[in-house]
């Protein structure tokens, strides 16, 4: 035993196993447009992190549902508490706490376990991803089912968050890639799967939920056990579906940057995982992201109840403020503003492939510093178009704004690979978003203690968001300095070619031809049927959840 896990660490001459790199370097005349839906497979799945609030409100009157919520817990019942209890319902505020640990645990498992991702490969961990996320959904089904909230949080918040981490960066290295070439788009493919996921999930599980529903039961843990079995066969395929291009393949025809003097920003060498935390440009990268992402998840959080709060009964044509509405207007106007949540998900999934694509043609850099000057004269005109009561400037502004959010995800894959090398950009990737699990946290605190200090000091409700706006502009300024900043990477902090070389070994990468495609059928052309049933595999769920999306934001058109 020991000399085979010996032979196989090493690089020696046992058969690799099936999930090992080795048996997914790609055979020759393999079409590279099948990766990325691959990669959208598993994104679409894991991206439902976004949508779990569709549970909560389901979740809140559990017991109570025959009672109409009489089983709620009381003040005195705190967080703690509400872990083991099964006697009363959880608070909304309570199970909000998923998210933040969504996230938190992305960071997280993907700065944990990147390297080992790079030198696993992303089939294996693909696998994993899938087993954690869906199987940390049937153990919160069964917490849900016995009503212990601590199981929720355990499958869904720790172990799911682990997929998340895994099944987020596990394409990200294999794209770029695959596509030297156009590496903001790749990702954008890729990472605009995460922002749709919602987007198909969300109704989807507002569909289950009707129907397991019954006057005694919200049929919230059967939605879970049936959406972790279909995401557990779509991530699995598109586990299964990667390969990996061999060492030194690029697109015919393409000439890599280094021979164009106008890429100085973009670098042909390779920076080991391990040295990321000592090199400036990694902590000014992460300020970039994480200013970029604390603006926008702080816009996300309060832009429906902002809309209301600012517009109030202008919203439905009715004259009076928000606090002057009965519950039928506030009813009315809380569909509008469902609307112009829905509206604003399309912009930020669309911004991803939009943004990224465009850094492709603007550079990294430049891309940006367009975030952060447009975004940040954006963030100061809405006061105004709010207080000239400007509704369509005002939607405009947050429209583009998170395209913006979206656009930076999507952009900084790329981002890194052009200052880091492509060889370990996966595992720096996953260090580095650990910016966003603490945007994840700065964000809302930032945003929602701001709301609660304004109205406290006795504002108007349609006020009290103007100071958090000229803070989210002083956070995109603050990323804008550190995006200036950035400068090529100084030659000591590059690996030598001893040092790719033995990185190459481990990573299990083969270059010459005779040795590619260790599967049956090596050599031949990929059916182009097979290319376009894997896209109408990925397509299709993700057309009806832009439909979806689409009549509910026409409800803000009214």
């Amino acid at each position: 035993m020991s000399s085979v896990l010996t032979d196989t660490t090493l690089g020696g001459n046992a058969a690799p196993g099936w999930l090992d790199k080795e048996r997914t370097i790609a055979s020759p005349g393999y079409n590279r447009w099948l990766v990325p839906p691959c990669a959208l497979a598993i994104h679409l799945c894991i991206g439902m992190a976004y949508g779990f609030s569709v549970f909560w409100l389901p979740l809140s009157k559990a017991l109570g549902v025959a009672g109409t919520g009489a089983l709620a817990c009381g003040k005195d019942v705190g967080f703690f508490a509400q872990l083991f209890t099964t006697s009363c319902d959880w608070s909304v505020a309570t199970l909000g706490w998923m998210y933040t640990l969504f996230f938190v645990f992305l960071g997280c498992s993907a700065a944990i376990w990147g390297g080992w991702l790079e030198r696993a490969g992303p089939r294996k961990a693909g696998l994993v991803s899938a087993v954690c996320w869906c199987g940390g959904m049937l153990l919160s089904a069964l917490g849900i089912y016995t009503h212990q909230f601590w199981m929720m949080i355990l499958g869904s918040g720790v172990i799911g968050g682990i997929g998340l981490g895994l099944g987020y960066i596990s394409p990200v290295s294999t794209l770029i890639k695959w596509f030297p070439d156009r590496r903001g788009m790749a990702t954008g493919m890729a990472i605009m799967g995460f922002g749709g996921g919602a987007m198909i999930g969300s109704p989807l599980a507002v569909e289950l939920m009707k129907h397991f529903a019954t006057p005694t039961e919200v049929g919230v843990w059967q939605t879970f056990v049936v959406m972790a079995l279909v995401y557990f066969v779509f991530m699995v395929g598109g586990a299964l579906g990667y390969r990996v291009p061999p060492t030194g393949w690029k697109p015919k025809g393409w000439t890599p940057p280094a021979a164009q003097t106008s890429n100085a920003m973009i670098t042909q060498r390779h920076v080991h995982v391990k040295k990321v935390w000592g090199i400036p440009q990694f902590w000014l990268v992460w300020i970039v992201l994480c200013m970029n992402v604390s603006a926008g998840i702080g816009v996300i959080g309060m832009a429906s109840p902002m809309l209301q709060e600012v517009f109030g009964g202008a919203l439905i044509d009715v004259q009076g403020k928000f606090t002057e509405l009965d519950k039928t207007q506030l009813a009315a106007i809380a569909a509008v503003a469902g609307g112009f949540t829905a509206l604003l998900s399309l912009f930020n999934i669309g911004g991803r492939f939009f943004w990224a694509s465009l850094s492709d043609k603007l550079g990294r850099k430049a891309t940006y510093v367009v975030f952060f000057v447009l975004g940040g004269l954006l963030y100061f005109s809405i006061p105004s178009s709010a207080a000239a009561g400007s509704a369509l400037l005002f939607v405009g502004a947050f429209c583009i704004i998170l395209s913006m959010y979206g656009g930076g995800f999507a952009t900084v894959p790329a981002y890194l690979a052009d200052l880091f090398g492509t060889q370990m950009v996966g595992a720096i990737h996953g260090r580095l978003l650990t910016a966003w699990a603490t945007a994840g946290i700065l964000g809302p605190v930032v945003v929602n203690y701001m709301r609660e200090y304004q109205l406290g000091l006795g504002l108007p409700r349609e006020q009290v968001y103007n100071q958090t706006m000229y803070i989210l502009v002083g956070m995109l300024v603050i990323g804008l300095i550190a995006n200036l900043l950035v400068r090529p990477v100084a030659d000591k902090h590059f690996m030598s070619d001893a040092e790719l070389a033995v990185e190459k070994k481990l990573a299990h990468e083969r270059a010459a031809a005779a040795e590619v495609g260790s599967g049956p059928g090596a050599g031949a052309a990929t059916p182009t049927a097979l290319v376009l049933l894997a896209w109408a595999a990925v397509g299709i769920p993700l057309a009806w959840g832009v439909y979806k999306t689409l009549l509910s934001a026409a409800k803000f058109f009214h």
